[in-house]
């Protein structure tokens, strides 16, 4: 016989605690949606015996409504950033979303791209509409071919939500992700607390295609130009989220300029700057702040490489998209056009063995 789930096991399982679980099943209010997130998959987890469909019931989803239709999701490709922990979040989150929809005969299709060109971004797209998708889920970067489709597919009334990174001046649905510009203007906070303002400071991008990056670096320098750091003290790159150019461009900035203490890595090839910074033998010497809680950034502050590594909640950005398109198609449900309450995490090497809390 199978043992029976308790709410304490769920509790346990989810790291929240039984009154969080009891608030969850029975659609109460004021709890945090990460709480949720986390109660919802030690369910599934544990095989707790209430059908999907109850469970669906419990997070407040409406479960009436049309049923029997696809929703199709296009994340970017795995190389450099999107490997290891970040990847299974993601998917994770994925997974989750559709395993709650099974109930509702809502098939989930996914797509993954090879390279980050705006051609194979529409060519999936255009696989998806070839499936009737009623929705995409969409991860991809800010350039006008993708805003122009996206447009297009709400002329013809296919919503898109877009997740991680936004298409802002699109037609899209809703866009789910961390507060980019906020979590910016932490790490420029956390910088102006380890460096001088006569001190220079190096500030890199990916690209103005990704979104994400270029309102992180918003907020970034508004926090120290309201600390009043010199403007003339501050570099910019743009890296394009690549191992070798991250390593030759830091590198070069060094040769090209003296008392560089501080670089802000807003973008994702954060391994390239640590090795440039080691090879001219200033590790340790130079603070260094980035994004994300991924093997690489844990290897890095547990070595000093790096400060700190500013970290968001990427299971809920594979889960919430898919929820929001099947509320909105079934009901009418408007989300909001910006979900960025997921919570913005501090890590250093104390603290990266462990989670937010719930």
């Amino acid at each position: 016989m199978a043992r029976r789930v308790t709410i304490n096991m769920i509790a346990e399982k989810a790291g929240v605690s039984r009154g969080t679980v009891d608030r969850v099943l029975n659609q109460r209010p004021h709890v945090r949606p990460e709480a949720r997130d986390a109660v919802i998959r030690a369910m599934k987890e544990l095989e707790y015996e209430p059908s999907r469909q109850e469970v669906a019931e419990a997070l407040g989803l409406n479960t009436s409504g049309l049923r029997g239709f696809k929703l199709g999701v296009i994340f970017p490709a795995w190389s450099g950033f999107w490997t290891g922990f970040l990847k299974d979040e993601l998917l994770q989150g994925i997974n989750d979303a559709k395993w709650l929809l099974l109930d509702q005969k809502i098939e989930v299709i996914t797509a993954q791209c090879e390279m980050a060109v705006p051609g194979e971004i529409l060519r999936h797209i255009d696989e998806m509409m070839a499936h009737n998708v009623k929705g995409i889920a969409l991860c991809a970067m800010n350039v006008p071919a993708v805003e122009e489709k996206i447009n297009e597919l709400a002329g013809k009334g296919i919503p898109v939500v877009t997740f991680n990174n936004d298409v802002p001046m699109s037609q899209r649905l809703s866009y789910v992700s961390q507060d980019p510009e906020q979590s910016g203007r932490i790490a420029g906070d956390l910088m102006m607390k380890l460096i001088r303002k006569d001190e220079k400071l190096l500030v890199a991008i990916g690209n103005e295609e990704f979104d994400a990056h270029a309102r992180r670096r918003k907020g970034f320098l508004k926090v120290i130009e309201e600390k009043r750091f010199p403007k003339e003290n501050i570099i910019s790159i743009e890296t394009y989220n690549d191992y070798m150019v991250t390593y030759n461009k830091v590198l070069d900035t060094f040769e090209k300029n003296a008392g560089i203490k501080g670089i802000y890595m807003a973008n994702h090839s954060v391994t390239g700057c640590a090795d440039a910074v080691r090879t001219i033998g200033k590790a340790g010497d130079v603070h260094i702040i980035a994004h994300d809680l991924t093997d690489t950034t844990r290897k890095l502050l547990a070595e000093g490489e790096i400060d700190f590594t500013i970290g968001q909640n990427i299971y809920r950005q594979g889960y919430r998209p898919l929820i929001i398109l099947k509320e909105y198609i079934q009901k009418g449900i408007r989300p909001e056009k910006e979900e960025t309450n997921i919570p913005i995490d501090i890590y250093c090497a104390e603290n990266m063995s462990y989670s937010a809390g719930m």
